[in-house]
């Protein structure tokens, strides 16, 4: 008897794009494709998501002594198992039980739930990585086990639409160079930005002043810096690198240039990573002058890079409020007007009466309108008095007192 071959080992998923957040449901399929009769014990299939960090660092322990230090630690997202062919073996049984896999493709399914919880988002950096994949296990009869991984993505969803990472943010530096005992003008930098939250594919508008009163001639320029993180067994690494830049026009000695909106567009990176305890990812807009000869005057806002992209009618909104702060409202209002500023006087008041068109008063009616008016409009509001002004009499002449109807009282 010739035994058949396993010619394709795979996995799919059935998202088109694998893209995952905490509580979802993967989903997918093992292919397998053989030629003749394959015997197989058990089809496994693993999941797993794993943070973990690496690195060495060179130490002196003495004069001629030296020695590498290790640093690793690793973090476990996601651990789940499942047997898509064969079953646990049944001690009472001498026999295992095999399954015959005929010519052709055969198909097997599985799906699981990722955990209801904050996961880190799927990254790949110097020292470290978040990774999530699934493995299936093929094991037949006197057989080395055939394997094959698939990894997926997932993110940790950051929505911008908030009010903290809607806020602008600003700042402002100077700088005084010297030589020696020679001291030139200062220069000075301020820059702005309408907010702290933006998603890969955005443009950031930057909104700078540049004033050089130095005798040397210097560049603005501004740079998307992203800096990576690594903590294991209570020790840091940190990366940093930049994924974007711009540059302005050369500034010489005694001018000023103004940035009214450049755009840095944002390449596809990852989003921050603010909640795994081994990498941290951080983002930040670093706007400076590059100064020959010198160290440069450089001014860093914050960013967080998210996955959920600002709604319209939140840039709306966040419009009309940046149009309103720019308003100057006064610092008082002015007082209302007094009581007396609004009694109309007779004259006034008949000369109005006069001016309307289509009225006709007679002098019956002149006295009652008059009277009416009069008391509306000259009489002013009674005091404010807990004692009652009209007070009922009752037999005798004795006051009758009447219920306190306010239960505050």
């Amino acid at each position: 008897m010739v035994l058949g071959k396993v010619k394709t080992l795979a996995v799919y998923f059935d998202n088109n794009v694998p893209v995952y957040s905490g509580g979802d449901s993967v989903s997918g399929r093992v292919i397998i494709e053989v030629t003749g009769e394959v015997r197989v014990k058990t089809l496994n299939i693993t999941a797993r998501g794993v943070a973990k960090v690496r690195w060495t660092e060179s130490r002196n322990a003495g004069a001629n002594t030296a020695y590498t230090q290790n640093y690793t630690e690793e973090v476990e997202y996601l651990n789940h198992s499942d047997t898509l062919i064969g079953e646990e073996r049944d001690e009472d049984s001498p026999e295992e039980a095999l399954t015959v896999l005929n010519t052709g493709l055969h198909e097997f399914a599985f799906s699981f739930l990722l955990p209801q919880m904050p996961l880190a988002t799927s990254f790949e950096g110097k020292h470290g990585s978040v990774r999530y994949w699934v493995r299936a296990e093929l094991y037949r009869p006197w057989l080395l086990p055939f394997k094959v991984k698939k990894e997926f993505t997932v993110f940790e969803h950051i929505d911008i639409n908030t009010p903290l990472l809607l806020a602008p943010q600003a700042g402002t530096k100077d700088k005084t160079l010297c030589c020696w005992f020679c001291a030139s003008g200062p220069i000075s930098l301020s820059a702005k930005i309408e907010r702290k939250g933006y998603t890969p594919g955005e443009s950031i508008q930057i909104f700078a002043e540049v004033e050089n009163c130095s005798s040397r001639v210097v560049v603005p320029k501004a740079a998307l810096s992203q800096t990576q993180t690594y903590f294991a067994k209570g020790k840091a690494r940190q990366l940093q690198q930049e994924m974007a830049a711009l540059r302005g026009d050369t500034l010489p000695q005694g001018k000023s240039q103004s940035w009214d909106g450049k755009l840095l567009h944002i390449p596809p990176v990852s989003p921050s990573i603010l909640d795994c305890p081994l990498i941290r990812v951080e983002y930040s807009l670093v706007v400076y002058v590059d100064i020959p000869g010198g160290l440069n005057l450089s001014l860093s806002l914050p960013l967080v890079i998210g996955t959920i992209p600002l709604h319209a009618f939140t840039n709306r909104t966040s419009s009309i409020s940046s149009y309103c702060s720019s308003i100057s409202w006064p610092e008082r209002p002015e007082a209302p007007p007094s009581y007396s500023d609004l009694v109309v006087t007779e004259e006034q008041r008949w000369g109005c009466l006069e001016r309307c068109e289509g009225l006709e008063v007679n002098e019956e009616d002149q006295g009652t309108l008059h009277a009416y008016i009069t008391e509306f409009r000259y009489q002013p509001p009674p005091l404010y008095s807990e004692v009652d002004p009209n007070p009922e009499t009752g037999c005798g002449g004795q006051v009758v007192r009447r219920p306190d109807l306010c239960p505050s009282r």
